[in-house]
C-alpha cells in the first residue's frame, strides 16, 4: 500500500502534467468547435513549441521569455500553414471530414520527419524558469516549474474565455461552431476563421511544450502521445469550453499518476484508456459537456 507521500506526491506531478494535457485538450477543442475537425497534428505543435525554444536558447543564445515567445509564434504560424495549404483545399473540394482527419495524421509524420532531418532526433531540455527548486513541503516537492504551468494555464483559460464571450471574433468563432452555413450567410470569413482557430490551436500547444519541457523532455517522437493524452483529456472534459478541457486534462493527468503509484508504469495507459472508455459510454458529451453553449 503506498504511503500517504507517495500520494501525495504523485498528486502533485499528475497536477502538473494534467495541466499540459488540459491546454493540449483546449487546442483540440478550438479546432473542433470551429469545423468539426479533430486535429490529430495537435501533439506535434506540442514538440515544436519545447524544439524551438530550446533551439532558440542554446543555439542562438537568447533569453528564455524572448525564445518561449518567438517559438510561440513560429507554431502559430505553422498552424496557420497547415491550415492553407492542407486543410483549406480539402476543404474546398468537400472533402469526406474522415478525410480530412486523416491528412492531420500525414501533417504530424511529415512534420516529425522533417525535425529529424534538421534538427536532429536527440531528446532536449533546458533549465526551469524559477531555478533553485523543488519547494519542500514537509516531504512533499513541488517543482518551481509547477508555479509555471499552473499560472499560465490559469491566465489562459481567462483569457480564452473572455476572447470567446466578449470579443466579435470570438463570437464569429463561436457562431462558426454552431452552423457553419448560417455563419457564412451572416457575413462570417469561415475560412479566415478556420485559420484563427488553427493560429489558437497551434500556439496552445506550443505553449504547452515549452512549459513541459524543462520538467521532461522533448523530442521528434513526443507529440503522438501528448497528442493522445490531449485528446483523451479533451474528451473527458468534453468539446465545450476552455474550462472543460483543462480539467479534464487535470482529471487525466491525476488519474495517471495515481495508476502508476497504486499498478506501475504498465498499466498507465490501460487505466486512461480504460477512463475513455467509461466516459464515452456514460457521458458522450464530456462530463462538462454541458457547459459548450457558455463558451
Amino acid at each position: 500500500m503506498p504511503s500517504a507521500v507517495e500520494l501525495i506526491q504523485s498528486l502533485v506531478n499528475g497536477i502538473g502534467v494534467g495541466l499540459i494535457y488540459g491546454l493540449i485538450a483546449i487546442g483540440f477543442s478550438v479546432i473542433y468547435n470551429a469545423s468539426g475537425i479533430v486535429n490529430f497534428a495537435q501533439g506535434v505543435f506540442v514538440m515544436l513549441g519545447g524544439m524551438f525554444a530550446h533551439t532558440l536558447l542554446v543555439r542562438y543564445g537568447l533569453p528564455i521569455w524572448l525564445s518561449a515567445i518567438i517559438a510561440t509564434f513560429l507554431v502559430a504560424a505553422a498552424g496557420v500553414l497547415v491550415q492553407i495549404f492542407v486543410i483549406n483545399p480539402m476543404w474546398r473540394r468537400n472533402a469526406p471530414l474522415f478525410a480530412i482527419i486523416l491528412a492531420t495524421l500525414a501533417v504530424q509524420l511529415l512534420i516529425e520527419q522533417i525535425i529529424i532531418l534538421t534538427l536532429g532526433d536527440q531528446p532536449r531540455t533546458y533549465p526551469e524558469f524559477t531555478p533553485g527548486g523543488p519547494l519542500k513541503v514537509g516531504a512533499i516537492a513541488i517543482p518551481y516549474q509547477l508555479f509555471w504551468v499552473l499560472g499560465v494555464g490559469a491566465l489562459l483559460v481567462y483569457a480564452l474565455t473572455q476572447f470567446f464571450n466578449r470579443t466579435r471574433m470570438g463570437r464569429a468563432l463561436r457562431a462558426c461552431a454552431q452552423n457553419r452555413e448560417a455563419a457564412a450567410l451572416l457575413g462570417i470569413p469561415v475560412e479566415r476563421m478556420l485559420i484563427v482557430a488553427f493560429a489558437l490551436s497551434a500556439g496552445l500547444g506550443a505553449i504547452a511544450g515549452i512549459l513541459i519541457t524543462p520538467t521532461q523532455y522533448t523530442a521528434y517522437l513526443v507529440g503522438t502521445p501528448y497528442g493522445i493524452n490531449g485528446f483523451i483529456a479533451a474528451i473527458i472534459g468534453g468539446f465545450g469550453s476552455p474550462v472543460a478541457g483543462l480539467v479534464g486534462g487535470i482529471l487525466l493527468g491525476v488519474i495517471q499518476s495515481e495508476a502508476i503509484v497504486f499498478f506501475g508504469a504498465g498499466f498507465r495507459n490501460i487505466i486512461s484508456l480504460s477512463v475513455l472508455l467509461i466516459v464515452l459510454m456514460y457521458f458522450p458529451k464530456g462530463l462538462f459537456g454541458g457547459l459548450e453553449k457558455k463558451a
